[in-house]
């Protein structure tokens, strides 16, 4: 349960990158290869403002998920991630004006609720446990 904040930051940069990413693909337009070189136009979506910030904050999230990964179980980090989904859907209401309907905020409940219980079963982390059982045996032996 320590790692939850790391856990959470990873989720917040990575929706911070999303919403960079739809804003700067927003200021660019409609994209057309028409009459452009493909390699001119990547190069000129990728060193767009929003979009280099939206991908740089992609590497700041991927860097905080690693540390993650190094210290919890992947069957228990993982599933947190989508609560980008929930954090991506609600600003993208209040920022872009995008929908939020009945359908959506059922799914964020049932996302939220599945968080919940996936955080419930990493109380006793296998950490906890080779700590508890290593003091269970150290002292089993002295006595």
């Amino acid at each position: 349960m320590k790692y939850i904040p790391f856990i959470l930051f990873t989720v917040m940069t990575n929706a911070a990158a999303q919403l960079m990413l739809k804003h700067g693909m927003m200021t660019l337009g409609p994209l057309t290869f028409a009459g452009v070189n493909p390699l001119f136009k990547i190069l000129q979506i990728v060193f767009s403002p929003w979009i280099f910030a939206g991908l740089t904050v992609f590497v700041v999230s991927m860097a905080s998920h690693l540390y993650v990964l190094s210290k919890v179980e992947l069957s228990f980090a993982y599933p947190f991630l989508s609560l980008a989904y929930v954090a991506v859907a609600v600003f993208a209401y209040f920022i872009f004006r995008e929908d939020l309907n009945a359908y959506r905020i059922a799914g964020i409940a049932l996302i939220c609720l599945g968080t919940v219980l996936i955080a419930q079963s990493g109380r006793d982390t296998p950490e906890t446990e080779v700590a508890q059982g290593s003091s269970q045996s150290k002292g089993s032996v002295v006595q």
